[in-house]
Protein backbone atom coordinates (compact mmCIF):
# COMPACT_ATOMS: atom_id res chain seq x y z
CA UNK A 1 0.00 0.00 0.00
CA UNK A 2 2.89 2.36 0.87
CA UNK A 3 4.62 1.45 -2.40
CA UNK A 4 1.44 2.19 -4.37
CA UNK A 5 1.03 5.57 -2.63
CA UNK A 6 4.66 6.50 -3.38
CA UNK A 7 4.21 5.45 -7.01
CA UNK A 8 1.11 7.63 -7.40
CA UNK A 9 2.83 10.58 -5.74
CA UNK A 10 5.86 10.22 -8.00
CA UNK A 11 3.59 10.09 -11.06
CA UNK A 12 1.77 13.24 -9.97
CA UNK A 13 5.08 14.99 -9.29
CA UNK A 14 6.50 14.12 -12.72
CA UNK A 15 3.23 15.11 -14.40
CA UNK A 16 3.22 18.46 -12.58
CA UNK A 17 6.84 19.18 -13.54
CA UNK A 18 6.10 18.22 -17.14
CA UNK A 19 3.08 20.53 -17.29
CA UNK A 20 5.08 23.37 -15.75
CA UNK A 21 7.92 22.94 -18.25
CA UNK A 22 5.47 22.79 -21.16
CA UNK A 23 3.67 25.90 -19.87
CA UNK A 24 7.00 27.73 -19.70
CA UNK A 25 7.87 26.62 -23.23
CA UNK A 26 4.58 27.90 -24.61
CA UNK A 27 4.91 31.18 -22.70
CA UNK A 28 8.38 31.78 -24.13
CA UNK A 29 7.11 31.02 -27.61
CA UNK A 30 4.16 33.40 -27.48
CA UNK A 31 4.45 36.74 -29.24
CA UNK A 32 5.26 38.11 -32.67
CA UNK A 33 8.34 37.07 -34.58
CA UNK A 34 10.00 38.47 -37.69
CA UNK A 35 11.37 35.59 -39.74
CA UNK A 36 13.96 35.41 -42.51
CA UNK A 37 13.69 32.43 -44.86
CA UNK A 38 16.46 31.24 -47.13
CA UNK A 39 14.28 30.78 -50.19
CA UNK A 40 15.37 30.45 -53.82
CA UNK A 41 18.78 31.92 -53.08
CA UNK A 42 17.27 34.98 -51.41
CA UNK A 43 16.66 36.07 -47.84
CA UNK A 44 12.86 36.41 -47.74
CA UNK A 45 11.01 38.25 -44.93
CA UNK A 46 8.13 36.47 -43.20
CA UNK A 47 6.15 36.88 -39.99
CA UNK A 48 4.80 34.62 -37.27
CA UNK A 49 2.41 35.30 -34.39
CA UNK A 50 1.89 32.80 -31.56
CA UNK A 51 -0.88 33.19 -28.99
CA UNK A 52 -2.81 30.92 -26.65
CA UNK A 53 -6.41 29.80 -26.96
CA UNK A 54 -7.95 28.48 -23.78
CA UNK A 55 -5.69 26.88 -21.18
CA UNK A 56 -3.03 25.05 -23.15
CA UNK A 57 -3.65 25.32 -26.91
CA UNK A 58 -1.42 27.57 -29.02
CA UNK A 59 -2.72 29.13 -32.24
CA UNK A 60 -1.26 31.75 -34.54
CA UNK A 61 -0.92 33.55 -37.84
CA UNK A 62 1.74 33.44 -40.55
CA UNK A 63 2.65 35.81 -43.40
CA UNK A 64 4.82 34.73 -46.33
CA UNK A 65 5.81 36.15 -49.72
CA UNK A 66 2.31 36.98 -50.85
CA UNK A 67 -1.27 36.93 -49.74
CA UNK A 68 -2.72 37.77 -46.36
CA UNK A 69 -2.03 36.56 -42.81
CA UNK A 70 -2.79 32.83 -42.73
CA UNK A 71 -4.45 31.37 -39.61
CA UNK A 72 -2.71 28.54 -37.74
CA UNK A 73 -5.26 26.28 -36.05
CA UNK A 74 -2.80 24.69 -33.61
CA UNK A 75 0.89 24.91 -32.78
CA UNK A 76 2.11 21.77 -31.04
CA UNK A 77 4.94 22.05 -28.50
CA UNK A 78 6.95 19.20 -27.00
CA UNK A 79 10.45 18.87 -25.52
CA UNK A 80 11.52 22.35 -26.56
CA UNK A 81 10.36 21.95 -30.16
CA UNK A 82 7.22 23.04 -31.98
CA UNK A 83 5.50 22.31 -35.27
CA UNK A 84 2.42 23.30 -37.23
CA UNK A 85 0.98 23.02 -40.70
CA UNK A 86 -1.19 25.35 -42.79
CA UNK A 87 -2.91 24.78 -46.13
CA UNK A 88 -1.68 26.60 -49.23
CA UNK A 89 -3.23 30.00 -49.91
CA UNK A 90 -2.29 31.24 -53.38
CA UNK A 91 0.06 28.34 -53.98
CA UNK A 92 -0.99 24.92 -55.23
CA UNK A 93 0.22 21.70 -53.68
CA UNK A 94 0.51 20.20 -50.22
CA UNK A 95 0.28 21.99 -46.90
CA UNK A 96 3.16 24.07 -45.55
CA UNK A 97 4.89 22.13 -42.75
CA UNK A 98 6.84 24.04 -40.10
CA UNK A 99 9.26 22.72 -37.51
CA UNK A 100 11.21 24.89 -35.09
CA UNK A 101 12.70 25.45 -31.68
CA UNK A 102 13.43 28.36 -29.38
CA UNK A 103 17.18 28.81 -28.99
CA UNK A 104 17.95 31.63 -26.60
CA UNK A 105 16.28 34.75 -28.01
CA UNK A 106 15.84 33.29 -31.49
CA UNK A 107 13.58 30.87 -33.27
CA UNK A 108 15.18 28.47 -35.74
CA UNK A 109 13.59 25.88 -37.95
CA UNK A 110 12.58 24.57 -41.35
CA UNK A 111 9.70 24.98 -43.77
CA UNK A 112 8.63 22.14 -46.04
CA UNK A 113 7.01 24.17 -48.82
CA UNK A 114 4.42 23.22 -51.44
CA UNK A 115 7.22 22.62 -53.96
CA UNK A 116 8.45 19.69 -51.85
CA UNK A 117 11.65 21.48 -50.88
CA UNK A 118 12.79 22.29 -47.35
CA UNK A 119 13.97 25.80 -46.48
CA UNK A 120 15.70 27.04 -43.35
CA UNK A 121 14.50 30.06 -41.41
CA UNK A 122 15.47 32.09 -38.36
CA UNK A 123 13.30 34.46 -36.31
CA UNK A 124 13.71 37.30 -33.83
CA UNK A 125 11.07 38.99 -31.72
CA UNK A 126 9.32 41.88 -33.45
CA UNK A 127 10.46 45.20 -31.95
CA UNK A 128 8.26 47.53 -29.95
CA UNK A 129 7.73 50.75 -31.89
CA UNK A 130 7.25 53.95 -29.92
CA UNK A 131 4.10 56.00 -30.35
CA UNK A 132 4.45 59.76 -29.86
CA UNK A 133 1.24 61.34 -28.58
CA UNK A 134 2.47 64.86 -29.38
CA UNK A 135 4.52 64.70 -32.56
CA UNK A 136 6.15 67.77 -34.04
CA UNK A 137 5.44 67.89 -37.75
CA UNK A 138 7.86 69.25 -40.32
CA UNK A 139 6.98 70.92 -43.60
CA UNK A 140 5.16 69.00 -46.30
CA UNK A 141 6.90 68.11 -49.54
CA UNK A 142 5.91 66.43 -52.79
CA UNK A 143 7.32 62.98 -53.51
CA UNK A 144 6.21 63.10 -57.15
CA UNK A 145 7.13 66.15 -59.22
CA UNK A 146 4.58 65.57 -61.99
CA UNK A 147 7.31 65.62 -64.65
CA UNK A 148 9.33 62.42 -64.40
CA UNK A 149 10.22 59.50 -62.12
CA UNK A 150 12.87 61.38 -60.18
CA UNK A 151 13.02 60.02 -56.63
CA UNK A 152 11.58 56.65 -57.63
CA UNK A 153 12.90 53.42 -59.14
CA UNK A 154 11.20 50.36 -60.61
CA UNK A 155 11.79 46.86 -59.29
CA UNK A 156 12.33 45.27 -62.67
CA UNK A 157 11.50 46.25 -66.24
CA UNK A 158 9.82 49.62 -65.93
CA UNK A 159 6.32 50.22 -67.29
CA UNK A 160 5.69 53.41 -65.27
CA UNK A 161 5.35 56.69 -67.19
CA UNK A 162 4.42 60.28 -66.48
CA UNK A 163 1.59 61.46 -68.75
CA UNK A 164 0.17 64.96 -68.42
CA UNK A 165 1.42 65.21 -64.83
CA UNK A 166 0.05 61.82 -63.79
CA UNK A 167 2.12 58.83 -62.67
CA UNK A 168 0.77 56.02 -64.82
CA UNK A 169 1.08 52.25 -65.02
CA UNK A 170 -1.05 51.14 -67.97
CA UNK A 171 -0.53 47.42 -67.40
CA UNK A 172 0.72 44.95 -64.84
CA UNK A 173 4.47 45.16 -64.38
CA UNK A 174 7.10 46.27 -61.90
CA UNK A 175 6.46 47.77 -58.48
CA UNK A 176 7.73 51.32 -57.91
CA UNK A 177 9.80 52.24 -54.85
CA UNK A 178 10.77 55.65 -53.46
CA UNK A 179 14.50 56.33 -53.19
CA UNK A 180 14.00 58.03 -49.84
CA UNK A 181 13.08 56.21 -46.61
CA UNK A 182 10.79 57.42 -43.85
CA UNK A 183 9.92 56.77 -40.21
CA UNK A 184 6.78 58.49 -38.88
CA UNK A 185 4.70 60.55 -41.29
CA UNK A 186 1.44 61.77 -42.76
CA UNK A 187 0.92 60.81 -46.40
CA UNK A 188 -1.56 62.31 -48.85
CA UNK A 189 -1.95 60.35 -52.06
CA UNK A 190 -4.51 60.49 -54.89
CA UNK A 191 -5.18 57.59 -57.24
CA UNK A 192 -7.45 56.34 -59.99
CA UNK A 193 -7.96 52.88 -61.45
CA UNK A 194 -10.03 51.27 -64.21
CA UNK A 195 -12.80 48.81 -63.49
CA UNK A 196 -11.64 45.65 -61.74
CA UNK A 197 -8.09 46.84 -61.13
CA UNK A 198 -5.95 46.37 -58.03
CA UNK A 199 -2.93 48.12 -56.51
CA UNK A 200 -1.64 49.22 -53.12
CA UNK A 201 0.73 51.53 -51.28
CA UNK A 202 3.22 49.97 -48.86
CA UNK A 203 4.09 52.11 -45.83
CA UNK A 204 7.82 51.86 -45.01
CA UNK A 205 7.81 49.15 -47.68
CA UNK A 206 6.21 46.77 -45.16
CA UNK A 207 2.51 47.46 -44.58
CA UNK A 208 0.18 47.47 -47.59
CA UNK A 209 -2.84 49.75 -47.73
CA UNK A 210 -5.07 48.11 -50.32
CA UNK A 211 -6.20 50.01 -53.41
CA UNK A 212 -8.84 48.13 -55.40
CA UNK A 213 -12.16 48.41 -57.21
CA UNK A 214 -14.44 47.28 -54.36
CA UNK A 215 -17.27 49.81 -54.38
CA UNK A 216 -20.48 48.45 -52.86
CA UNK A 217 -18.81 45.53 -51.08
CA UNK A 218 -18.65 44.88 -47.35
CA UNK A 219 -15.42 46.25 -45.81
CA UNK A 220 -12.60 43.76 -45.39
CA UNK A 221 -8.92 43.83 -44.50
CA UNK A 222 -8.12 42.62 -48.03
CA UNK A 223 -10.28 45.21 -49.81
CA UNK A 224 -10.20 48.98 -50.38
CA UNK A 225 -8.63 50.87 -47.47
CA UNK A 226 -7.60 47.81 -45.46
CA UNK A 227 -4.16 47.06 -44.06
CA UNK A 228 -3.90 43.89 -46.08
CA UNK A 229 -4.92 40.87 -44.05
CA UNK A 230 -4.79 42.70 -40.72
CA UNK A 231 -6.96 45.80 -40.25
CA UNK A 232 -10.51 46.16 -41.59
CA UNK A 233 -11.98 49.61 -42.38
CA UNK A 234 -15.15 50.48 -40.47
CA UNK A 235 -16.96 51.20 -43.74
CA UNK A 236 -16.52 50.91 -47.51
CA UNK A 237 -16.06 54.34 -49.08
CA UNK A 238 -14.61 53.43 -52.47
CA UNK A 239 -15.82 55.55 -55.38
CA UNK A 240 -16.69 54.14 -58.80
CA UNK A 241 -13.78 53.05 -60.96
CA UNK A 242 -12.45 55.86 -63.13
CA UNK A 243 -12.88 58.56 -60.49
CA UNK A 244 -10.04 60.18 -58.56
CA UNK A 245 -9.85 59.04 -54.94
CA UNK A 246 -7.55 59.87 -52.03
CA UNK A 247 -5.99 58.53 -48.87
CA UNK A 248 -4.66 60.55 -45.95
CA UNK A 249 -2.59 58.14 -43.90
CA UNK A 250 -0.89 58.81 -40.58
CA UNK A 251 1.66 56.27 -39.32
CA UNK A 252 3.49 56.75 -36.02
CA UNK A 253 5.26 53.68 -34.67
CA UNK A 254 2.84 50.85 -35.41
CA UNK A 255 -0.24 53.01 -35.03
CA UNK A 256 -2.06 53.93 -38.22
CA UNK A 257 -5.07 56.08 -39.09
CA UNK A 258 -6.55 56.25 -42.58
CA UNK A 259 -8.94 58.82 -44.00
CA UNK A 260 -10.29 57.67 -47.37
CA UNK A 261 -12.22 60.08 -49.56
CA UNK A 262 -12.80 62.32 -46.54
CA UNK A 263 -14.02 59.57 -44.19
CA UNK A 264 -11.91 58.16 -41.35
CA UNK A 265 -12.06 54.41 -41.88
CA UNK A 266 -9.25 53.25 -39.56
CA UNK A 267 -8.47 55.10 -36.34
CA UNK A 268 -5.29 54.65 -34.30
CA UNK A 269 -4.96 50.90 -34.88
CA UNK A 270 -1.71 48.99 -34.37
CA UNK A 271 -0.35 47.11 -37.38
CA UNK A 272 0.74 43.68 -36.07
CA UNK A 273 3.52 43.08 -38.62
CA UNK A 274 4.57 43.04 -42.25
CA UNK A 275 2.00 42.19 -44.91
CA UNK A 276 2.57 39.88 -47.86
CA UNK A 277 4.90 41.33 -50.50
CA UNK A 278 6.89 43.45 -48.03
CA UNK A 279 10.41 44.49 -48.96
CA UNK A 280 11.70 43.51 -45.51
CA UNK A 281 10.60 43.19 -41.88
CA UNK A 282 13.26 45.40 -40.29
CA UNK A 283 10.52 47.26 -38.46
CA UNK A 284 12.77 49.37 -36.24
CA UNK A 285 14.27 51.01 -39.34
CA UNK A 286 13.00 53.64 -41.73
CA UNK A 287 11.59 52.35 -45.00
CA UNK A 288 10.50 53.58 -48.44
CA UNK A 289 7.08 53.75 -50.05
CA UNK A 290 6.30 50.95 -52.49
CA UNK A 291 3.54 51.39 -55.06
CA UNK A 292 2.19 48.11 -56.33
CA UNK A 293 2.32 47.83 -60.09
CA UNK A 294 2.27 44.06 -60.52
CA UNK A 295 -1.52 43.59 -60.32
CA UNK A 296 -3.28 46.01 -62.64
CA UNK A 297 -3.42 49.43 -64.27
CA UNK A 298 -3.39 52.42 -61.92
CA UNK A 299 -2.64 56.16 -61.84
CA UNK A 300 -1.35 58.46 -59.09
CA UNK A 301 -0.96 62.17 -58.51
CA UNK A 302 -0.34 64.59 -55.61
CA UNK A 303 1.85 62.34 -53.46
CA UNK A 304 2.75 64.53 -50.46
CA UNK A 305 4.65 63.57 -47.29
CA UNK A 306 4.82 65.35 -43.93
CA UNK A 307 7.33 63.84 -41.52
CA UNK A 308 7.63 63.90 -37.77
CA UNK A 309 10.73 65.84 -36.74
CA UNK A 310 12.73 64.80 -33.68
Amino acid sequence: MIFKTVKISLFLFITTISLQLNAQETKNLEGRWNLILSYGGNEVPSWLEVSHSGISTLVGRFVFLNGSARPISEIKVKDGKFNFSIPPQWESGNSLEFKGSLEGDELKGTLLYVDGKTYNWIGTRAPKLTYDNNPIWGESKALFNGKNLKGWHAMGENQWKVKEGILTSEKSGANLVSDEKFNDFKLHIEFRYPEGSNSGIYLRGRYEVQIADNRGMEPSSILFGGIYGFLTPNEMVAKPAGEWQEYDITLIGRRVSIVANGVEIITNQNIPGMTGGALDNNEAEAGPFLIQGDHGAVEFRNIVITQVTK
